[in-house]
């Protein structure tokens, strides 16, 4: 599924509207300016509003899929359509705004 390639300044969420943050960006390819995100990248989620005895909040997220043709240091790089998942409820992670120059598949 194309998409476009996200960078560590795309605002990323869980469903329960926590911010997700990447745990670093690929410095070598940068986007406008801003760092890369491979798929394998762990991202921080704060601010779930999830309640702790439903089994939440959300703390993490990791993009379930991500580029096949297009490969920064011979990795997949994370991309806008398909969606991440949070644990530890599994409850989607989307990104709603990042750069839109670049799209791969």
């Amino acid at each position: 599924m194309p998409g476009y390639l996200l960078t560590e300044t795309a605002q990323v969420a869980c469903a329960h509207q926590g911010q997700a943050t990447p745990a670093a960006g690929f410095p070598r390819v940068k986007l406008g300016g801003a760092a890369a995100v491979l798929q394998a990248t762990p991202y921080a989620v704060a601010g779930c509003t999830y309640p702790p005895n439903s089994g939440g909040p959300d703390v993490t997220g990791q993009w379930t899929s991500g580029t096949v043709r297009v490969t920064a240091n011979k990795q997949p790089l994370a991309i806008q359509g398909p969606p991440g998942t949070c644990a530890p409820t599994g409850v989607p992670m989307t990104a709603s705004q990042t750069q839109q120059r670049v799209r791969a598949t």
